[in-house]
């Protein structure tokens, strides 16, 4: 069953993009195509989340599932971790692309602002940081 809504989910996400891609290429369309492909989405992932995860629990099983992730789980914290650690270097690199440039413009006015130019530049890579951070704890649990 979860194979079927993973190509559900793909599906949802190919479709109108070929529609799009291959049909006429008009405003109109194009706004058509996202509102099916959220609708289609969302109501997959939704459906998915309450089909798969409407099974009960034993608390012997939880304890035993909180101390080690293993199967399909441990996939799903793979993938957690590297969308944790791609997507806050990914939001780092745009951050510290705007304040470094602002800083080094700021800089070259006026010199004496060097240390406040680099603290805004600084927080801007923690970003990236706290990404490993919540990766590394992630991973701690597999």
């Amino acid at each position: 069953m979860r194979v079927v809504i993973g190509v559900l989910l793909l599906l949802s996400i190919l479709v109108p993009f070929g529609l799009f891609f291959f049909g006429e290429k008009k405003k109109k369309s194009f706004k058509r195509v996202m509102a099916f492909n959220a609708v289609a989405f969302f109501g997959i992932l939704a459906f998915s989340t309450v089909f798969l995860f409407s099974q009960g629990v034993n608390a012997e099983e939880a304890v035993e599932a909180t101390a080690k992730i293993t199967g399909s789980a441990a996939g799903m914290a793979f993938i957690a971790a590297a969308l944790v650690t791609g997507l806050s270097s990914l939001g780092a690199g745009i951050a510290v692309a705007s304040a470094a440039s602002a800083a080094i413009g700021a800089i070259s006015e006026d010199e004496a602002i060097f240390s406040k130019a680099l603290i805004f530049v600084a927080l801007a890579e923690g970003i990236a940081l706290y990404g490993l951070l919540v990766s590394f704890t992630i991973l701690g649990r597999v």
